[in-house]
């Protein structure tokens, strides 16, 4: 006589109904979130007063490259007759020559000022990035006002007395294309934009959510 069949105890749980919304994990507590929060507003303070740092420090360069372009900027030749005041060569390219300069002088501004800023800060954040950038766009207008006001003087017409007729003298000191102005603060978005993608700091990799099992070995009766 057999014994009875007895069905199977299915201990695994009912699954669950189709469209069922899983119930959230458990929240954390009240200091945790505190403290999350309390992290987050400093490091956002920490980061706003790093950009106003960088944008005050590149801004105070701009004296230098005023400086630099009043010194490496060629010269206009002006010449007067008594009446009237004319350019002493008129096939001159000194005019280009003063933007030109002003727009290299810009560039290696740029380079240099991004790479200072991300060896200070390699993290980076948006706040940084937008300091960089009105820093030198501050920085590139300084030094534009700063090296026509320290040039030669922009009344033409008194100066011109002042020297006499026949006399040649240096026109004013100007940049005829504004463009130039941005040379800075591109130069500056570029190269920071490179480094930090050559040499910033890396995310952490995500872990895995699961893992393949290593296979069982078979029982010893089924290897015999």
């Amino acid at each position: 006589m057999t014994a009875p069949l007895t069905p199977h105890d299915d201990s695994s749980p009912d699954p669950a109904p189709a469209g069922a919304v899983p119930s959230p994990g458990p929240e954390l507590p009240e200091a945790v979130r505190d403290e999350a929060a309390l992290a987050r507003a400093e490091e956002t303070r920490l980061e706003m007063r790093d950009a106003a740092i960088v944008a005050a420090a590149v801004t105070v360069a701009g004296v230098l490259l005023g400086l630099l372009w009043m010194w490496l900027a060629p010269r206009v030749p002006l010449i007067s007759d008594g009446k009237a005041v004319y350019l002493k060569n008129t096939e001159g390219e000194q005019a280009i020559g003063a933007d030109g300069w002003f727009a290299l002088l810009g560039l290696a501004f740029g380079a240099v000022s991004a790479t200072a800023v991300f060896l200070f800060r390699r993290r980076g954040g948006i706040a940084l990035v937008v300091g960089l950038a009105a820093g030198s766009l501050l920085a590139s207008v300084i030094g534009w006002r700063l090296g026509v006001r320290l040039g030669p003087s922009s009344d033409v017409a008194a100066h011109a007395r002042a020297v006499g007729k026949g006399v040649v003298f240096d026109a004013p000191l100007k940049l005829a294309a504004k463009g130039m102005l941005l040379a800075w603060p591109l130069a500056a978005m570029a190269v920071h934009l490179g480094l930090t993608a050559l040499f910033g700091p890396r995310d952490p990799e995500p872990a895995l959510a699961w893992a393949p099992e290593a296979p069982e070995a078979p029982p010893e009766s089924d290897r015999a």
